[in-house]
């Protein structure tokens, strides 16, 4: 004789694993891939069901139990099993990553804490959307008013904690993975451009330096910047032994960070190395370079070397003011003041001369870099050579300031034969 067949308060047939409580509530019983039993509930059995009263509208049980079988089936933890939510995931992706420098590590931590964890991060990872990042990445654009550049800080960040869940299982696609592309592609007309000096500029902006007893103490930074294209970080770590003036060369293997890190109680400097073998380097040595190096070295022989040290390292080159390392933003902070003294007086001066003024634009340190290489691309065919002294790890960083600067002396030399070539 069969057995009877489990059937609702409706008579209709109960699958297996399937049962009704007496308050008309739906449960599915199933046993995950590791031999443990799981619960889910509805109010519904299939989706044609008016839902119970006073009770919220969901998912009907059938539907539930036809994502928890594709789940398992593709060996992707169930939603009722899988608690992790953004920020534990978070951990478990910077526990898997030891060999991130200190650095990377400080800054992931940042971003996360200040854009994620307050916002998104609570969410369990497996209930995350493809319209859930939209918006936060939306709303750090348009509430928060921060740059493109910003947002893909925090890219950088979420996306690989979804690539580390699809690849654990949690979840099956990654949710942030085409986020970050159409928003570039839908704001990069608004982007502004990463601008190199004009000759000009750059001409106007050292010698308003030379020629000011009260900025010439800054000389020797910004002709080394702009004489080597090296990283902010990298010049203001460099030392007396990194510069071989025989042989008019200088090393660069470090960088000097202003940065929290894991177990710092405040913010401090210090050393670290460069995140790929393509950071460490030999630049030749420009005669600029090595006079104001050199006049540099004669200047600390008489009133003596600087004496701080920094995780090991000393007999550093530059110092600010009053004798301490210099950071990013102390110097971005000079540019900012001599430009403004600059600007200023410029427009007294075209204002007395009854002409245009002629103004410096708004830059930082990072544009003295982006400056020599771009210098460098309208005088050097060797894209590896460039790449070399620039220590671009990725050879596209390169031939996309090559192409840019190329195209704008294609620009220029056709400008040139307006009206030399008699087409007709």
């Amino acid at each position: 004789m069969a057995s009877q067949k489990r059937v609702d308060n409706k008579g209709r047939i109960l699958k297996d694993g399937e049962s009704q409580r007496k308050d008309g509530i739906y449960r599915y019983t199933y046993t995950d891939a590791n031999g443990n039993r799981h619960d889910i509930y509805s109010n519904r059995l299939v989706p044609t069901d008016r839902a119970i009263k006073g009770n919220r509208d969901g998912l009907s049980l059938r539907e539930k139990e036809k994502e928890i079988q594709r789940d398992l089936a593709d060996g992707i933890k169930t939603q009722v099993e899988n608690k992790d939510t953004i920020i534990s995931m978070f951990e478990k992706y910077m526990k898997s990553k030891p060999e991130l420098k200190g650095t990377t590590r400080s800054s992931y931590r940042c971003v996360f804490d200040c854009y994620i964890r307050n916002t998104i991060g609570n969410m369990k990872i497996a209930k995350v959307k493809y319209s859930d990042v939209k918006t936060l990445y939306n709303d750090i654009l348009y509430k928060k008013k921060l740059s493109l550049g910003s947002l893909k800080n925090v890219h950088h960040v979420l996306h690989p904690i979804f690539t580390m869940a699809v690849r654990d299982g949690y979840i099956r696609i990654n949710p942030a993975a085409t986020a970050m592309a159409e928003i570039c592609k839908s704001h990069a007309k608004y982007l502004p451009k990463k601008h190199a000096l004009s000759e000009y500029e750059q001409t106007e902006f050292i010698g308003f330096i030379r020629d000011n007893p009260r900025h010439t103490f800054w000389l020797p930074l910004f002709v080394t910047l702009l004489g080597t294209g090296g990283r902010i970080g990298e010049i203001t770590a460099l030392r007396w032994q990194d510069c071989d003036f025989e042989n008019d060369m200088i090393t660069i293997n470090h960088n000097m960070v202003y940065r929290k890190f894991e177990g710092d109680d405040m913010m401090k400097f210090h050393i670290v190395t460069p995140k790929t073998e393509s950071g460490i380097r030999t630049i030749p040595m420009l005669s600029t370079v090595k006079e104001v190096l050199m006049s540099e070295y004669t200047r600390q022989q008489e009133y003596g070397f600087i004496e701080f040290e920094i995780e090991g390292y000393s007999g550093f080159i530059f110092q600010n003011q009053y004798g301490h390392p210099l950071s990013s933003h102390a110097v971005n902070n000079a540019i900012d003041k001599i430009c403004d003294e600059y600007n200023s007086q410029e427009l007294s001066k075209a204002q007395n001369e009854n002409r245009e003024p002629k103004l410096i634009r708004e830059f930082t340190a990072h544009s003295l870099r982006h400056t020599f290489c771009t210098r460098f691309c309208e005088n050097e065919t060797n894209v590896k050579v460039i790449q070399e002294i620039m220590g671009h790890a990725d050879i596209e960083t390169t031939l996309n300031i090559y192409a840019e600067v190329t195209n704008e002396k294609k620009k220029s030399s056709f400008a040139n034969l307006e009206g030399k070539i008699k087409i007709f």
